[in-house]
């Protein structure tokens, strides 16, 4: 399974870290120089959650990030599945 939320379909993020060496202008230095670059992966927060869909009378277990519980709180569960299973996706 990838690193993928369910509800919002966040995904991980590419970007660099940067390596610097001196002092900073704003500490009375000459400033700060980039002495190397490297790849890395911004991931999304990831959590299982089993949530009780009143519907079905059934639990559902659902990998989202932090921020999709906050939709579900605001839209409410119902209306999320209602959405996730009219893009196709199974639940």
């Amino acid at each position: 399974m990838s690193r993928q939320c369910q509800v919002t379909g966040k995904k991980p993020a590419k970007g660099r870290t940067y390596n610097t060496r001196g002092i900073a202008k704003k500490k009375k230095g000459i400033g700060l120089n980039i002495t190397g670059k490297s790849k890395r992966r911004f991931l999304p927060n990831l959590v299982k959650k089993r949530f009780w869909l009143e519907e079905e009378k059934r639990f559902i277990t659902l990998r989202l990030c932090t921020s999709a519980m906050r939709t579900i709180t605001k839209k409410g569960l119902e209306a999320v599945v209602r959405e996730m299973r009219a893009k196709g996706q199974k639940v």
